[in-house]
């Protein structure tokens, strides 16, 4: 099974100046976890939830020195700050990609490799698809119910 025969086609994405504020509502109401940024047909950087949270994170020093000097109330606050910057502020620029000819297991192993639950499929620098796990398991599954049921018992 091939990446190109579970992956999805139609794929939302992003400029790189679409404004954090539309790229967290697209996440939000539609539930991505992160987004491609694409530069004129050219798939440029990845936007992820995490890229997002990760600014509003406390630091490790001060998470070692308790939570009695964190204001996370203060941190969460922040997002309205971040939301005003650009895709191109927050994305990850060194995009991991797979190609629609590889093996879907071997994507998926990259997938989990990488802690990503879903990768952007790229021919060159062209976005093409989107691959993720539960493309991937759901595609096991149905081919395996289906060879489940033509094996006589």
């Amino acid at each position: 099974m091939l990446v190109k025969d579970v992956m999805s086609r139609t794929v939302r994405s992003v400029d790189p100046e679409t404004s954090m504020l539309e790229v967290s509502s697209l996440m939000c109401l539609y539930r991505f976890s992160g987004l491609p940024v694409v530069d004129n047909g050219k798939l440029v950087g990845f936007v992820a939830e995490k890229d997002v949270l990760d600014r509003l994170f406390p630091s490790i020093e001060d998470l070692m020195e308790g939570t009695a000097s964190l204001k996370l109330d203060d941190m969460q606050g922040q997002y309205r700050d971040l939301v005003k910057l650009k895709a191109a502020d927050l994305m990850a620029r060194n995009v991991i990609t797979v190609s629609p000819d590889m093996h879907a297991l071997r994507a998926a192993a990259i997938m989990v490799r990488n802690r990503f639950r879903r990768i952007p499929v790229a021919e060159g620098d062209k976005l093409i698809g989107m691959l993720s796990l539960g493309d991937i398991h759901k595609a096991i599954f149905h081919s395996s119910i289906a060879k489940m049921r033509c094996t006589p018992e």
